[in-house]
């Protein structure tokens, strides 16, 4: 058995080193970043982590026009250590007040989608754009941005320069909503549940709409404690409710796209394979924090206490790693970026990003 093992942990220990070749300097770059975004954070809570997260971003970007070697472990940061925050997000969450959340929002989750996929239709007819261009920029807005586009991009077999186009306009539009909702939010006195219904319908990538929602926490520690609910946490739940819906779409595009697909050689992807991994896993920790953290009083004041101080943790082990992925938004705002997108495109996303905004606002307000 360890002969057999030896060239597992060989080529184990193989990947580790491509990897960290790979990817430190970036994820250093992210590390030297993020910390001092989180103290300044701190002392200017009205501001706020993630934006100054996001703001450096642009800065380094002015200054380093190639990243060369560091693309790639910014990329890794923004990505994956995103869904871990998100995952662990999920530890301090309880699944009967998630469900009473995701009851509350599914109206007006149908009416977004609905309303998006149907406009993004109309200015598709009346503009020009192309149709997969369109499609991916209504299916974008309406449920979780960048996956989203790349679960019904592959599914309809849309070419990688419609889906750059499309992810661009996500991308432009996210790093603008950071700056300017959670100051909408203050002005127009929001609590935390309604900001965070607000920001999960209204902004478009999970990146965004978590940023968002810890910069109003930052913003309004004080509500926090008199509500009993952060944004984050509600931005959070509803936010990957609507994700699901990925699962719909991914069904339903396709039907819309048949002679295109008829000339494509590659099988669709099955249905279960666009729900992201991270969602997954983000429903299990709610589920441990549920039926396991939260009842552990029922062994004992100290386990009640372990289990408390478990759950504290990593809540706020998931805070950084939020501040940690945001500085790649702000490094993605490119001149590059705006010239790939082109101008027909993006007002067709800005159109849906304020009519989405607007519709889920009065929603809010008259609920």
């Amino acid at each position: 058995m360890c002969l057999n093992s030896l060239p597992y942990r060989e080529k184990r220990g193989e990947y580790i080193m491509e990897f960290m070749k790979k990817n430190w300097k970036g994820i250093l770059l992210c590390l030297l970043i993020a910390i001092p975004s989180w103290l300044l954070g701190k002392q200017f809570p009205i501001i706020g982590g993630a934006v100054i997260a996001i703001l450096a971003g642009m800065v380094v970007t002015l200054f380093v026009k190639e990243k060369g070697n560091l693309e790639s472990g910014i990329k890794f940061t923004s990505k994956k250590i995103l869904q871990w925050a998100v995952v662990l997000l999920g530890f301090g969450l309880n699944l009967n007040v998630i469900l009473e959340t995701g009851k509350q929002s599914l109206p007006i989750i149908v009416c977004t989608i609905t309303t998006s996929l149907i406009i993004a239709y109309v200015l598709h007819r009346v503009m020009h754009i192309p149709g997969k261009i369109s499609t991916l920029i209504g299916v974008g807005s309406s449920i979780c941005g960048g996956s989203a586009i790349a679960a019904v991009g592959s599914v309809i077999k849309a070419k990688p320069e419609s889906m750059s186009v499309a992810l661009g306009v996500v991308f432009i539009l996210n790093a603008v909503a950071l700056f300017i909702f959670p100051s909408i939010g203050d002005a127009l006195g929001m609590t935390m549940k309604q900001f965070g219904m607000w920001a999960a319908i209204a902004i478009h990538d999970t990146s965004s709409v978590v940023g968002a929602g810890a910069a109003y926490d930052q913003m309004h520690p004080d509500l926090i404690a008199q509500q009993g609910v952060s944004a984050l946490e509600v931005a959070t739940t509803i936010k990957l409710t609507r994700a699901l819906w990925i699962v719909v779409l991914a069904l339903v595009t396709p039907f819309f796209f048949k002679q295109s697909l008829q000339n494509a050689q590659e099988a669709p992807k099955p249905w279960y394979k666009n729900i992201p991994p991270f969602i997954i896993w983000f429903v299990i920790a709610i589920i441990f924090n549920t039926y396991v953290l939260s009842n552990a009083s029922l062994i004992g004041d100290s386990a009640a206490s372990v289990g408390t101080l478990i759950g504290d943790t990593v809540n706020k082990l998931a805070k950084q790693f939020i501040t940690l992925s945001l500085f790649f938004i702000g490094a993605s705002l490119t001149k590059k970026t705006l010239k790939a997108v082109g101008l027909r495109p993006l007002i067709q996303g800005v159109l849906l990003w304020v009519i989405i905004s607007c519709v889920s606002l009065a929603y809010i307000f008259m609920v």
